[in-house]
């Protein structure tokens, strides 16, 4: 069994795989521009940010009706009970959808059929977070947390993605604003492709409690000691990394010098469909890249569950698991029987 870990930087449409992807377009009778799954993994090669948004946005189509997007979260979920997920907090981005004409009702409501099985079908409790597209105007997210708000039950949180440079989170104040009034959690993508000026404007300006990516805060020695001084996460996702060519390679990855600081840095997949890895692929990755000790692992696992939105009773129980999680010793993230 994997080591238990929450995953906290999950985009769902990022988990559509071709297979899910031919199956769903020949149910909606819509025509893929692959003649197979295998060109379609092919076009899986990414110069940036932009040229993997370009694809992940055009296979969008293929999502239509509650029941597309039920089979996309419960085809995740299966696969990360595998990978030693026990919590879940999953993006959407709602803007993609309702700009193709999908009503917002369809996309929440068919996510929320699985979720709400998960626990009693995979051991994995979840918590729903919805993500405002920064490429997209300030008034869009607006009228789309509007929309929303008959979903506030069920969406616990917003962030903010897509393109980075040249969208500051100041851009989205007032929509933060008011999922503080709501009483939502606040997280948002930042210093991945942008500068570590955006962390801080993200903490300062939007409130956020938890920063996605985070990984050019390093460029910043006093961003780097107010982030370990006020315990605020960030949600690394090392394979994505690489894949967008934000850093060459994983040995190059600073997650050991991030540890070593003090920073409360998790290990997550982002979008593992295009990035070559689930959570526990991205854990093993880096424990043979980075030479990861098991003890590090185990932090990273604890992390994991510090950094979520969990009530403290599950937390609890959660870091206790991994507190007594054995490892093998030919295999450093499998446990023993």
């Amino acid at each position: 069994m994997p080591l238990p870990k929450a995953e906290l930087h999950l985009h769902i449409e990022g988990t559509l795989e071709p297979e899910l992807a031919f199956a769903l377009a020949a149910r909606n009778g819509v025509a893929l521009p692959y003649a197979d799954t295998e060109e379609l993994r092919r076009a899986y090669s990414f110069s940036d940010l932009q040229s993997f948004l370009d694809l992940y946005y055009a296979l969008m189509a293929v999502l239509r009706t509650e029941q597309d997007f039920a089979d996309l979260a419960d085809a995740y979920l299966a696969r990360a009970a595998g990978q030693g997920v026990r919590h879940a907090e999953i993006f959407f981005d709602p803007q993609a959808h309702t700009a193709r004409g999908v009503p917002l009702d369809v996309v929440v409501e068919g996510l929320g059929r699985a979720l709400d099985r998960s626990e009693e079908r995979y051991g994995i409790s979840t918590r729903l977070i919805m993500c405002f597209l920064r490429d997209e105007s300030a008034e869009s997210a607006l009228e789309t947390f509007e929309a929303a708000r008959p979903h506030f039950g069920r969406i616990t949180g917003i962030g903010l993605d897509s393109a980075e440079v040249g969208h500051p989170p100041a851009k989205f104040r007032e929509v933060y604003r008011l999922a503080a009034e709501a009483g939502l959690h606040r997280v948002a993508h930042a210093g991945e492709e942008g500068p570590a000026a955006y962390i801080t404007e993200a903490l300062d300006v939007l409130g956020v409690e938890r920063i996605d990516h985070g990984l050019r805060c390093l460029e910043d020695a006093e961003l780097v000691e107010r982030l370990v001084r006020e315990q605020i996460p960030l949600t690394l996702c090392p394979l994505s990394n690489v894949r967008l060519r934000c850093i060459d390679t994983l040995a190059d990855h600073p997650l050991p010098a991030m540890l070593e600081a003090g920073l409360l840095v998790t290990v997550n997949s982002d979008d593992p469909a295009y990035f070559g890895g689930y959570v526990d692929d991205n854990l093993r990755a880096v424990e043979e890249a980075l030479r990861l000790d098991r003890e590090q692992l185990r932090l990273l696992a604890a992390n994991s569950f510090r950094a979520s939105f969990l009530d403290e009773d599950r937390r609890a129980a959660l870091l206790a698991e991994v507190a007594a999680y054995t490892f093998e010793p030919a295999g450093a993230l499998t446990a023993t029987a």
